[in-house]
């Protein structure tokens, strides 16, 4: 599938916020077959599974309010995934990054760190 411009503005925004935050960026649109994971990171030990949520200005949902339980349990399954194939056994989260969009540039108006977990 392929990204929209705007969904590759958002996701350009947050990358250049994660790298700013001194984060390492893994690996971008990862995808399983439970869904596409935006951005895997790593934060010192923990690996962060981020997804890039973006809305025009004066949208009614934030972002983050539309990442349906839904969603969730199919980012939570890929990430899943993701680890199974990497090995990894460290520390994970799940963060969403806001992103507000204006004239096809993105600004991050919220970082929500450990916005849900696998019981979710």
């Amino acid at each position: 599938m392929k990204i929209s411009e705007n969904g590759q503005a958002a996701e350009n925004a947050a990358r250049a916020f994660l790298r700013g935050l001194g984060w390492e960026i893994v690996c971008c649109n990862y995808r399983s077959r439970w869904g596409e994971i935006d951005i895997v990171a790593r934060d010192g030990e923990t690996i962060c599974f981020v997804e890039v949520r973006a809305r025009q200005r004066g949208a009614l949902v934030s972002p983050a309010q539309s990442v349906s339980r839904d969603k969730r349990q199919k980012l939570t399954r890929a990430a899943s995934d993701w680890l199974g194939q990497t090995q990894a056994d460290v520390p994970c989260r799940f963060d969403v990054v806001e992103v507000e969009l204006h004239n096809g540039l993105g600004r991050i108006t919220a970082h929500i760190q450990g916005a849900f977990d696998v019981s979710e």
